[in-house]
């Protein structure tokens, strides 16, 4: 008999999470991707059957200095401590709002002694009265058969699911911010190195034209013109070395800690330090792959989630309060088998006016169109970065090679101009125009040379590689998680 009013007394509860299961979110589906279906100028990379995204990036960067820098920044950058921090956050506030779909349940007792004046006492009765309790009890679970809570449970997992992407993202960042700083770097030395030996020859061509000078074969013009090419190259001179002081200072930032001195040897500067070729697809679907992408669907599901709790507070709301265990005027016998005891409180509140819930519901509608339009930006913000970067793969190796032809045109140009100013038949002005021409194209191919280095990781970064350390030949287990959650939810 007892079981059976115990069945009676918990049977509500059994079927409030049995009933549970009811949703008032909308059916869920990923907008179109409002991009052309095909990359542009993807040409030969897009025959590969490797995506960059799988891509590890101690393949992509050959540069054994790099990598060592590259391993020290992800152990070390505050940026991406920060990003992981927010993601163990995430982790938390979603564990917190998932605990509301579960009964609270606790073990408690508590005593009263109250006293009552005489004339409120039963005739005979004690001027204090003693009650004990003691027992198992639920306090004020709701019975989600609306599915209020759990839709607040699902945003806050998909916000979890967009902030672990975000990681990626800034992980992805951090390995191209240190491979374009490094490279940077190497290109302020290259270009040091160039006014360095520029400063060089301008200093023999100034001690000669001086010479020339003092024996009367020169003018002051001439003087002048080779003077003004000296402390021209002194002063970019020291400009390099301020640029070479400033990108080991930003490189130094990114890694968290001072440049070590004991790092592997650095490979030559120049194309070699990266992967020939990113593999690329033609379907401009390989942008999903990106995590940036992954984290504003993410978004777009928690807030279609919060559709459905803001729709269903139009609804009643129930909750159960109730406790199983024992009851007695004297605690010495507490805990008699005569002194079971329990109570059951279930409360039902219904909605009749409540301005702020329409106004919920419209705040809930017009935050997921603005989660769709970000989606839609993050496709087509991807779409440009990655097409930008092969119109940048397609260009510049021709640009690089008549950049070559322009230095070599220029070196044999000015070689010409030193012979017909020592025979006396041109002035000291063609030299000094052919010494600029050569100095100016010099410069321009580090400048090239670094922007197509830049490029190709623009690239990669843009395809969503630089996740893994190491190539993989299959989804990564990040990524399988991310697309079965998405998959589930769209069902």
């Amino acid at each position: 008999m007892k079981q059976q009013v115990f069945r009676r007394a918990w049977l509500p509860l059994v079927l409030g999470v049995v009933l549970s299961g009811c949703s008032l979110a909308p059916k869920y589906e990923r907008p179109q991707a409002p991009v052309p279906a095909q990359l542009p100028l993807a040409g030969a990379a897009a025959e590969s059957s490797d995506m960059a995204a799988d891509l590890g990036w101690r393949e992509f960067f050959r540069d054994p200095q790099l990598q060592a820098l590259i391993e020290l920044a992800l152990e070390n950058n505050r940026d991406l401590r920060m990003a992981v921090y927010r993601v163990d956050e995430a982790r938390g506030l979603y564990g917190v709002q998932f605990s509301d779909r579960l009964p609270t349940i606790g073990i408690g007792g508590q005593g009263q002694l109250t006293r009552l004046p005489e004339d409120m006492r039963q005739p005979g009765a004690d001027s204090v009265t003693r009650t004990y309790q003691a027992g198992l009890g639920i306090t004020s679970f709701e019975i989600d058969l609306f599915g209020r809570v759990r839709n607040l449970s699902e945003a806050a997992y998909q916000q979890y699911l967009a902030t672990e992407a975000g990681r990626r993202t800034a992980h992805i960042a951090l390995v191209a911010q240190v491979a374009q700083a490094y490279f940077s770097l190497r290109a302020a030395e290259q270009q040091y190195a160039l006014a360095g030996s520029t400063l060089k020859a301008r200093q023999q061509s100034y001690d000669l034209v001086k010479l020339r000078y003092d024996n009367g074969v020169a003018g002051a013009l001439d003087l002048n013109q080779a003077s003004s090419q000296l402390e021209s190259v002194r002063a970019d001179l020291v400009q390099f070395e301020r640029l070479k002081t400033q990108a080991a200072n930003a490189l130094q930032l990114l890694l968290g800690q001072s440049v070590p001195a004991d790092l592997p040897t650095a490979a030559t500067f120049g194309k070699d330090q990266l992967l020939a070729q990113v593999p690329v697809g033609l379907s401009s679907e390989v942008l999903l792959r990106r995590p940036d992408i992954d984290s504003a669907e993410h978004q777009l599901l928690g807030a279609n989630a919060n559709i459905g709790a803001a729709r269903a507070a139009f609804f009643p709301n129930i909750s159960l309060t109730g406790i199983l265990g024992f009851a007695s005027p004297a605690l010495g016998g507490l805990f008699g088998s005569g002194n079971r005891y329990w109570t059951f409180q279930p409360n039902i509140t219904m909605p009749i006016f409540a301005g702020g819930t329409v106004g919920n519901l419209q705040v809930a509608e017009a935050r997921k169109n603005i989660a769709i339009a970000q989606y839609e930006k993050s496709i087509q913000t991807a779409f440009r970065e990655v097409a930008d970067a092969l119109a940048g793969e397609a260009t510049y190796a021709a640009q690089l090679d008549a950049l070559r032809r322009l230095e070599q045109s220029a070196a044999e140009s000015l070689e010409l101009s030193r012979l017909r100013y020592d025979n006396g038949i041109d002035s000291f002005l063609q030299v000094q125009t052919a010494e600029i021409t050569l100095f100016t194209t010099q410069q321009q191919f580090i400048q090239v040379g670094l922007a197509s280095l830049t490029n190709r990781v623009e690239l990669y970064k843009a395809l969503g590689g630089g996740w893994n350390a190491d190539t993989v030949s299959e989804t990564s287990p990040d990524t399988e998680q991310a697309a079965s959650t998405t998959q589930g939810d769209a069902s």
